[in-house]
């Protein structure tokens, strides 16, 4: 017996490959630390957790509740968006099982074989898989460092065909941790328009901005595309809820529908408790986000500090997110450990091996020569990991 076709082709998520890896390293008693998985190492705020356990008691919530989500958490994230400034009633939410699978309900939703989606790149790594899922064709759009990793609309305009369906818009940016600005954000969203192609708008890290950068909502600034643009966004960051798989699409009302009627299919509900945690994180108090949000940002100087201390790497400085996208064009220039390393994926197993510590390759990315580390780590574990690091790459 062999696997389908269309599964036989689905390349499985590097990220979550470099992660286990370093998880099996650290089960086997090796000190491994990981600047991998994209996983805050906080814990889920405590009332969010006490709702959980509410709702757990609770035998309302033992049984199949309505495909598109609880009522409550529908109505608060339509009132979170309506915040933003935004025309959101709840009918348009659908609540999915985190933020990876509202992505997926959207390309099924959406696209037809054939059809074009523009992905600029560095990219995260299941967009172009999720596109392919659902019979669509990515294509790449090249951003590059000396512009911030920032997509521009003269590089989306040089990719459009007749085929173009849709654009994946992604600020906080996940490798890069690149932000574009609100007359970026509002001049992206008309061309969108102008063009009549869809926007994906994946907005998890729109809390995890740091500096002078500010999250800019596409469709708030750009009322007029709203009726072909789709927001994906969850708890998963913010709140450090990986592991309780909340996220939502808010969506037109028809592709609202479409998704319910898939989702109907593929999952029934999303577990009810965790549904309840959901609605507790944004609707209760927020101050632990911001403490979270604080201390992301001192280590993003950290890492910023210590990979420009290290010869042959440059950084384009995250404004975003918690992930440092550092260029090692220059350490494989040069010999490291008695080694001439070809790629950037032969220097990550190589860190993995001489320094046990994991970081994720630039080629997963959709770049050449570069890395993608995680810095929502343990400070102690971010200093030691950076030790290592510049220890196993010095000249």
């Amino acid at each position: 017996m062999s696997v389908s076709a269309r599964i036989s082709a689905l390349s499985p998520s590097p990220t979550m490959a470099v992660d286990a890896k370093a998880k099996a390293l650290r089960a086997a008693g090796e000190p491994v630390i990981a600047f991998a998985a994209g996983e805050p190492d906080f814990a889920t705020p405590a009332h969010v957790v006490e709702a959980a356990r509410r709702a757990a008691a609770d035998p309302t919530m033992h049984r199949y509740t309505p495909a598109a989500g609880l009522p409550d958490l529908r109505e608060a994230v339509a009132a979170r968006a309506r915040r933003d400034g935004l025309e959101v009633e709840a009918s348009q939410v659908v609540v999915a099982n985190g933020g990876k699978h509202a992505l997926y309900n959207t390309f099924m939703a959406l696209l037809d074989p054939g059809d074009e989606v523009l992905v600029p790149a560095p990219y995260w790594v299941s967009y172009p898989e999720q596109i392919r899922l659902a019979g669509g064709v990515p294509v790449p759009v090249p951003t590059a460092p000396e512009d911030g990793y920032r997509v521009t609309v003269a590089d989306l305009e040089a990719a459009r065909t007749p085929r173009t369906r849709m654009l994946v818009h992604v600020s906080p940016s996940n490798p890069t941790g690149a932000v574009l600005s609100p007359e970026a954000v509002t001049e992206i969203g008309r061309w969108a328009h102008a063009h009549d192609v869809w926007v994906v708008s994946d907005d998890i890290y729109r809390e995890l901005v740091y500096g002078a950068a500010a999250f800019s909502s596409l469709p708030a600034l750009v009322p007029e595309h709203a009726d072909r643009t789709v927001i994906v966004d969850g708890v998963a960051k913010a709140y450090a809820m990986t592991g309780w798989r909340v996220g939502w699409s808010i969506a037109p009302k028809e592709v609202a529908a479409g998704i319910t009627t898939l989702q109907t299919q593929l999952c029934s509900n999303v577990g009810n408790v965790a549904q309840a945690a959901a609605l507790a994180a944004l609707t209760g108090p927020q101050d632990e986000v911001a403490t979270m949000r604080a201390a992301f940002d001192r280590r993003r100087r950290t890492i910023v500090d210590r990979l420009r201390g290290i010869e042959g790497i440059e950084l384009v400085e995250p404004q975003g997110a918690f992930y440092a996208f550092p260029s090692v064009r220059g350490v494989l220039a040069r010999e490291i450990a008695g080694r001439r390393l070809a790629s950037s994926l032969e220097l990550a197993d190589l860190l993995l091996d001489e320094a046990r510590v994991a970081v994720v390759p630039g080629e997963a990315f959709g770049a050449e020569a570069a890395l993608r580390m995680s810095y929502a780590l343990a400070d102690d574990d971010l200093a030691e990991g950076m030790d290592r690091i510049a220890a196993t790459l010095a000249p």
